[in-house]
């Protein structure tokens, strides 16, 4: 292989394994933030590599996803120009990878804690559940992208051995239920239903009538974690600003042009959903560092 080929080959690799979704891996660091361990460099470093396991691990179930929708995502109009689909990079080099790297999470998990390999070890059995079959099941696909986020708060809350709200995980839980039926919503109006066969189970009013009951749900349980927490009380005052990134994400997906890819995409090109984010952490950071 000459080493233009090598190069390239490379490059679609690690464009294969989504390194810009990697940003979902930071709801680790909400045991961190929220436990008031952010100036303690062990629990630091235990979240670090926590985080990385968790890049490693869904990288891995992104590599075998696309092989296994490689002949579905050909007859999508933009992710038949992804690597593996469209034929730059062999289906068998990306399944040994795959492979390789939920191998490696697992191992190096185990040396970290036993609890977190086995949290480590849901997530993968999960979403290989889900990429294999689950994800053609209506309502449970959208609760199944939902606990694979709810896994990663736990994982950095066992990680660092703390005891954590169950507020913020029940908010955990209906955010990032939002955030998948956000993702449908856009699918739904981007015309990909034939590319994505669970789509035919969906409609805009249900999508709607879901939205409905789950973003009350999350302002209730985020806002009752902010009454109940032993840590400030003056957490109430980010109540505003998450209700309106709430809106803004909505807004995104009904006015705009919302990406295929979902929230993770919306999230890089959206700049008042960036703000929104960078406001929120600061005022959270500056909340708890005052306690």
């Amino acid at each position: 292989m000459a080493r233009h080929e090598k190069v390239m080959f490379l490059k679609y690799l690690f464009i294969s394994l989504r390194p810009r979704h990697w940003i979902k891996n930071f709801f680790v660091f909400a045991a961190l933030i929220f436990a008031k361990k952010f100036t303690d460099w062990q629990a630091i470093r235990l979240s670090l590599f926590a985080f990385a396991l968790f890049c490693l691990a869904s990288s891995g179930i992104y590599l075998i996803n696309d092989v296994i929708d490689f002949k579905r995502d050909q007859e999508h109009p933009s992710k038949k120009n992804r690597p593996i689909a469209s034929g730059k990079i062999s289906r068998l080099a990306v399944s040994v990878l795959g492979i390789l790297l939920l191998s490696a999470a697992l191992l190096i998990s185990w040396e970290l804690s036993l609890v977190f390999f086995w949290t480590i070890a849901v997530y993968i059995f999960l979403n290989l559940a889900y990429s294999f079959w689950l994800k053609r099941v209506v309502i449970v696909d959208i609760i199944c992208i939902a606990i694979g986020f709810v896994l990663r708060v736990i994982a950095g809350v066992v990680v660092i051995g703390v005891i954590f709200s169950p507020w913020l995980l029940l908010c955990t839980f209906f955010l990032t239920l939002f955030l998948a039926i956000g993702k449908r919503k856009s699918e739904l109006l981007s015309a990909v239903s034939i590319a994505r066969g669970v789509l035919a189970n969906y409609s805009l009013d249900l999508l709607n009538q879901m939205n409905m009951i789950v973003l009350p749900a999350i302002l209730i349980t985020y806002t009752l974690y902010t009454f109940n927490t032993w840590q400030s009380q003056w957490l109430i005052t980010t109540v505003p600003i998450v209700s309106y990134g709430l809106f803004r994400y909505l807004y995104v997906i009904n006015k705009k042009s919302a990406s295929d890819d979902g929230p993770t995409d919306d999230l890089w090109r959206d700049r008042p959903l960036q703000i929104t984010l960078v406001v929120w952490l600061t005022m959270v950071f500056v909340i708890l560092i005052n306690v």
